[in-house]
């Protein structure tokens, strides 16, 4: 009898198997690529230069960020990251500390969207890309961190280092069932300077100042500079490279950026007050007031700061 019920255990727990696999499978499709995405893509592309570290258990999260900080040169152990990124409290790493860990190394990670051809364009540019997935289900989570390194238009497959396994292959419809789990969360790691694939705007501003609070303001103006002349017409690009340059003492370059700023967003406050002090150190009296007259007339946290500079620029005249 009791050799019976282990064997009909054992028939339960291999029918409860196949059922999750049909799960986790069954309804996988290709998400769709737009034609202007295929014909704009190389067929196929494997990224050669990116480091395997296999993971062990809950590591895939260090393991993912040796194998990216690794591909721009980076060299460190899995062991040295782990303290940097691993919660013992949830058995794996979360996407704070990630990107976090990748700004003390001195590389900006870059959140890309949530789409499949985003991938593939970083792919294409030569830029692994760190994704999370979740290889079970909403209600009994299996987080994952793994690196995609490679794909295959016509076959619609992607290469992953994932695990324990280098050039993992698997399915773009299986990828993206299990990366939908996580909100299709994936990054890229770049050094400053060196800019997402992927369109750039206000998020891309928000994660080169992240890196610039750690790093400074030298070691992030490259990465303003390459955003500002992307995107010029982004006034956080240019009130971001203003900061930066009037941090290293380029002062006139500085008032350029803070202009630019100012004509592509009229109501920014806090650009037309950093135009005002820099015009001022430079001894341009008439132009910093009446930078600082704009920044005075704009309601918000930096108007009584405004007007005070202001009053202070008349009384020096």
């Amino acid at each position: 009898m009791r050799n019976r019920r282990i064997e009909s255990a054992r028939w339960s727990g291999a029918l409860l198997c196949l059922a999750l696999v049909s799960l986790l499978s069954g309804c996988a499709t290709t998400p769709p690529l737009s034609d202007q995405t295929r014909s704009s893509l190389p067929e196929r592309k494997q990224i050669e230069a990116v480091p395997f570290h296999a993971q062990r258990d809950f590591q895939c999260g260090p393991a993912t960020l040796a194998m990216l900080l690794g591909h721009e040169g980076k060299s460190i152990r899995v062991d040295e990251l782990i303290p940097q990124v691993f919660l013992p409290g949830r058995e794996g790493s979360v996407q704070p500390e990630m990107l976090a860990t990748v700004r003390r190394h001195g590389l900006i990670p870059y959140v890309i969207p949530g789409r499949l051809d985003a991938v593939l364009r970083e792919v294409a540019a030569g830029r692994p890309v760190g994704v999370l997935q979740n290889l079970s289900l909403a209600w009994w989570p299996m987080w994952h961190y793994a690196v995609v390194i490679g794909y295959d238009l016509d076959d619609e497959r992607l290469l992953l280092h994932s695990g324990e396994t280098p050039r993992m292959e698997v399915s773009m419809a299986r990828f993206d069932a299990t990366w939908a789990r996580s909100d299709r969360w994936a990054f890229v790691a770049l050094p400053p300077g060196d800019l997402p694939a992927t369109p750039v705007g206000r998020e891309t501003a928000a994660a080169i100042s992240a890196f610039e609070s750690v790093q400074g303001a030298e070691a992030a103006l490259p990465a303003w500079r390459a955003l500002a002349e992307r995107k010029p017409d982004l006034a956080l690009a240019q009130f971001g490279l203003g900061n930066a340059l009037a941090a290293g003492e380029a002062r006139r370059e500085a008032a350029r950026a803070f202009r630019r700023a100012v004509e592509a967003d009229p109501d920014f406050a806090a650009a037309w007050l950093n135009l005002g002090l820099i015009q001022r150190s430079l001894g341009r009296t008439e132009q910093a007031r009446e930078a600082l007259r704009q920044a005075a007339s704009i309601s918000g946290p930096l108007q009584e700061r405004a007007q005070e500079q202001l009053e202070a620029a008349d009384q020096a005249r």
